[in-house]
């Protein structure tokens, strides 16, 4: 039995000529020498099959089904040559017994006819004794025939009365026999299967199966990461992907018994439209798939970014302005993935109506009737509904009213509702500038509760991006990094969530400084719409944060804001990315940073508004992201200039916060006055401001351990270890004689045992020692927990250190294809001015191993000394910032930066370029 999509392959004997392919083996002996020439004879054909539909992708790169068919058929074909081949001459049986049966049934993709060119080949044994010898046989000589073609075949063998029993209890099974498609053998087996399979287990109950359905999708969403707009997804499980399409059809088989998904027209399931959108996605993931497949040689499914530029080539994608042909790609994937969640929600609206019982909902949460209207819409079982589309077109401020209604009543909305939405949503073009429309816009965005929520419908429902055009245009595009997990529009509505999560007072343990500021905020609304318009004008080329603002300086004064409001709002979106870059890229301690910081800030309400966006803006990147080394650094920013700001005055307060931390040491240690006198003046200014408390005393304790060490015996490096809290990584403080190129000893020390250095602070005493504070990890990002691993570690840095001439730098690793995916050229850039006594450098590069052992070679190799080194990546990017002077403490000369710059370029380049 070939499936339904068959038909459409052209030239099919091109493909695997079975007849043809049947008479040579017709000529083979009988038994075992039938073996090896039968398994040429197969293996040539196989290879032929997957050349010709290899170049027919290449010919044909948007033919995804049409391709998934093809090699459905080559298997198909293959299948039933193997199956004659092991039945008929390899252990004939001209008289068989009626235990002596056999049928191949395909499962899965097999069974629907849909195959990637790597798949699986997923069968059922179907026979009528499992214990019968010659049944065994056949098997097993099948199986060896197939896995010597290097095949992977997943495989069940079960009876007719099996297959019931398992279907009943396991829902898999149920699914998998559900698509059961006969390929060859005995027919009678697989028709006594199928019509005690729809007799025995699908009567009676959709119910179950829709709803176990459900959960498994939910279930599969949630590992995949539960949004359809992650940049790495997975074309077949995520969600948007191909296996949601394979759940509407499965359901719309249980429950209609529809044998293809355009039946599912004629069952009142999707209009002819609808189902147009259907098959548009569908062709195109199966698209994809079959690419990634090809491109990869293996069966694999997610669309890494190793493979995102090859796929979008060969689909024939190419550059525009302001867009690459990668970033083209992945924003038409977004759509087809924004068309299968529209699509689902329609069917299992209309799957509600179909099966529901009267007074309750199916497979969705049921709710309590409630009154007939709410706020002018009508409910339709406690969700809210409209009248008609053209009531909507009608009066089109009715399409934000429906999102505003729903979120301040807290009410779902009707699948129908948001159809009718849908396809009304271009009528809100005629209030874009109408004050009520956006009156009620503003109320959403700044509504507090369950913001991102509606929001969400509204960009479903393509409302959102045509009330707000601006963010239309960022509507499913990707950016190509490693460091966004979302697309833009997806970062920007969970970052409006969490903003909305902040104000409900529902983050005050992860976020107590952002919830505190959020209540002393003087505009909200100004917040909220700096929040949407921060990443509005991402690719469109040129300074995303720079056109952001001219955006939000025209649409301030049409969403009501104050002239006002308006300038917060555009200044924010300027400079929405300043707090960070000060705080993970600067010396917090130098009070150059916090002049320069607070001479754009000005104002304490820009302080306060600034930090909260910065958190969300990181928060909603994605996992991992947020760290309690960010906040902590966010935090130490904020205080020094709210101080500054309170103050007025640049100097002063800093003698007297230096003696607080001299004061807040002072109470930790019990020493004897004379002691901690001594202690207090043999570290600088910058030491008390840079170091928290708790890493003050206990570089403290390390010090006085260290001298008294020496005082019995040679002086050796002074090394401790110990987890830190915040940042979840490894706190190390190095205390030794001060030479140059230490930070290069160390760096390469920590490299040479597969360390990562995330933060460096590094302090020379006034008695010419150094006390060095760093945040490392392992390689895998983690903290390093085990003893013997910090032993280890500890005994490559004392042999760095002690060694009599500085180790060489490590070389560069050979790039991985994900991280050739990216262009990253290495950036130098030098700042005279950024200090008031040392050379800022800022190097931006790939991010890789011995990174920063390469750069501070680099830094050693002219002379320069490290005072401090800050470490800072952005997904494949790392920004690492150095302060730097020459070895009598003052800048750098002209001449040492500019060798200084091409040293670092060198050790900053990727090995192919170098």
């Amino acid at each position: 039995m070939l499936p339904p999509r068959t038909s459409l392959i052209e030239d099919r004997r091109a493909i695997i000529d079975r007849r043809a392919l049947d008479d040579r083996l017709e000529t083979l002996p009988y038994g075992d020498k039938a073996r090896a020439p039968a398994l040429e004879i197969i293996g040539e054909a196989l290879e032929q099959g997957r050349a010709e539909i290899d170049r027919r992708m290449v010919a044909q790169p948007y033919r995804g089904r049409v391709h998934a068919a093809a090699t459905s058929f080559l298997y198909d074909q293959l299948l039933r040559l193997a199956y004659d081949v092991v039945t008929q001459r390899l252990f004939p049986n001209p008289n068989p017994t009626p235990a002596e049966r056999l049928c191949l049934v395909g499962i899965g993709g097999t069974g629907r006819g849909e195959m990637a060119p790597h798949s699986d080949l997923d069968l059922l044994l179907l026979v009528p004794d499992r214990r019968n010898a010659w049944v065994e046989q056949a098997i097993e000589g099948l199986l060896y025939l197939l896995w010597d073609l290097q095949l992977k075949v997943g495989h069940a063998v079960r009876t007719p009365e099996e297959v019931i029993a398992l279907s009943k209890t396991d829902m898999s099974v149920r699914t998998a026999t559900l698509e059961a498609r006969y390929i060859w053998g005995d027919d009678l087996l697989f028709h006594e299967m199928e019509v005690r399979f729809a007799r025995e287990v699908v009567r009676g109950s959709a119910h179950e199966f829709v709803a176990a359905k459900l959960a498994e999708r939910d279930e599969r969403h949630a590992r995949m990461g539960d949004t359809r707009y992650l940049v790495e997804p997975n074309v077949k499980d995520g969600k948007g992907g191909l296996r949601d399409l394979h759940t509407l059809y499965w359901i719309g088989k249980y429950v209609h018994g529809v044998d293809r998904p355009a039946d599912l027209v004629d069952k009142g399931m999707f209009s002819a439209r609808e189902f147009r959108r259907f098959e548009r996605a569908e062709r195109f993931l199966w698209s994809v798939r079959c690419h990634l497949h090809r491109v990869t040689g293996r069966p694999e499914d997610r669309l890494g970014f190793d493979h995102q530029r090859e796929i979008a080539e060969a689909m024939n994608y190419a550059d525009r302005p302001g867009k690459a042909a990668v970033e083209r790609f992945m924003h038409f994937y977004f759509l087809n993935a924004k068309a299968v969640g529209d699509l689902t929600g329609v069917f299992l609206a209309q799957l509600d109506a179909q099966l529901a019982d009267e007074g309750r909902r199916f497979a969705l949460p049921t709710l309590l009737r409630r009154e007939k209207k709410l706020g002018g819409f009508p409910l339709d079982r406690g969700r809210l509904s409209v009248k008609t589309q053209a009531w909507l077109e009608k009066d089109p401020v009715r399409l934000l009213q429906l999102f505003r209604t729903a979120q301040k009543e807290g009410v779902e909305i009707h699948p129908d509702a948001m159809r009718a939405a849908a396809r009304a949503a271009r009528a809100v073009d005629e209030v874009r500038e109408d004050p009520r429309a956006n009156a009620i816009f503003l109320d959403i965005l700044s509504g507090r509760e369950q913001t991102d929520t509606v929001l969400r419908w509204m960009n479903e429902a393509g409302v959102f991006g045509r009330f707000v055009p601006d963010f239309g245009r960022v509507v499913a595009q990707m950016q190509f990094d490693m460091y966004h997990h979302y697309t833009v529009d997806e970062h920007t509505i969970r970052a409006i969530g969490l903003t909305a999560a902040i104000d409900r007072g529902e983050m005050v343990d992860d976020h107590p400084l952002a919830s505190a500021l959020i209540k002393q905020v003087a505009s909200r609304r100004a917040l909220y719409v700096a929040v949407l318009l921060h990443d509005i004008a991402k690719g469109r080329g040129g300074d995303h944060s720079e056109l952001g603002a001219e955006i939000a300086y025209e649409l301030g004064p049409r969403f009501g804001l104050t002239a006002g409001e308006t300038d917060m709002v555009a200044w924010l979106v300027l400079h929405h990315l300043l707090m960070s870059s000060t705080a993970f890229k600067r010396d917090l301690a130098d009070p150059t940073t916090i002049d320069d910081f607070v001479r754009q800030v000005q104002s304490p309400e820009r302080l306060r508004m600034l930090l909260i966006l910065t958190v969300v803006d990181i928060r909603a990147v994605g996992p991992g992201t947020w760290t309690d080394w960010k906040r902590r650094l966010l935090r130490t920013l904020f205080e020094a200039a709210e101080e500054r700001l309170r103050l007025g005055h640049k100097q002063h307060g800093r003698s007297e916060l230096v003696s607080a931390r001299k004061a807040e040491l002072d109470e930790q240690l019990d020493w004897p006055r004379d002691a901690l006198h001594a202690h207090h003046k043999r570290l600088p200014d910058s030491y008390w401001l840079a170091e928290p408390t708790g890493w003050q005393v206990d570089n403290a304790l390390q010090v006085a351990e260290a001298e008294a060490a020496a005082a019995l015996g040679p002086a050796r490096p002074s090394i401790r270890m110990k987890r830190d809290r915040e940042s979840d990584a490894t706190r190390l403080s190095i205390f030794a004689e001060d030479a140059p190129g230490l930070f290069y000893r160390i760096c390469a020390g920590l490299s040479a045992a597969g360390a990562s250095i995330i933060d460096a602070r590094i302090h020379t005493t006034r008695d010419q020692r150094a006390l060095d504070n760093l945040l490392i990890t392992d390689a895998q990002g983690r903290r390093y927990a085990d003893k013997r691993r910090r032993k280890r570690l500890e005994a490559s840095l004392v042999e760095a250190i002690e060694a009599e001439a500085p180790p060489p730098p490590p070389a560069p690793e050979p790039l991985s294809d994900r991280d050739a995916a990216f262009d990253v050229p290495p950036n130098i850039i030098v700042s005279q001015t950024a200090s008031t006594r040392m050379t800022v450098v800022e190097v931006h590069a790939r991010d890789r191993s011995g990174l920063l052992a390469r750069l501070a070679h680099a830094i050693l190799s002219v002379g320069a000394v490290v005072h401090s080194a800050h470490v800072t990546t952005y997904g494949e990017r790392a920004v690492d910032t150095f302060y730097l002077t020459d070895d009598h403490g003052r800048k750098l000369s002209h001449e040492t930066a500019d060798a200084l710059r091409e040293a670092l370029r060198e050790a900053a380049a990727d090995p192919v370029a170098a």
